[in-house]
């Protein structure tokens, strides 16, 4: 697969999958847990939408399972890393992100719980 796949738009699961990987490897349950750490209840992350996104992201080459750091990280899972398709793939998205809201703004379109 080429970068050319990575050009779809990526779901919320994975951009939050992807930031959190962008910080090391880490495995399924530490993923989990710096997520929800990252943004309290405004997002509730199943187990298994984590897995699904983490198996959408290694057939597009965007994530990889890495070795293990450590015998404790191997005891509870496999290990998985950004790869570089996949940085590339999630700078793109945030960029279009911010493009959305800035034209939310400019259409004075209320952003998050404390603008509307």
């Amino acid at each position: 697969m080429t970068d050319q796949n990575d050009s779809r738009a990526l779901s919320t699961v994975a951009v939050e999958v992807m930031m959190t990987l962008a910080e090391g490897p880490l495995h399924g349950y530490a993923i989990k847990q710096r997520i929800e750490e990252r943004v309290g209840d405004d997002f509730v992350l199943g187990s298994g939408s984590l897995y699904q996104a983490l198996q959408r992201l290694a057939r597009r080459r965007l994530v990889a399972e890495a070795a293990s750091r450590d015998e404790a990280d191997s005891r509870r899972g496999r290990v998985y890393r950004l790869e570089p398709a996949g940085r590339r793939a999630l700078t793109r998205e945030l960029g279009r992100m911010r493009r959305l809201l800035s034209d939310a703004r400019r259409q004075q379109i209320p952003i998050g719980r404390d603008e509307g």
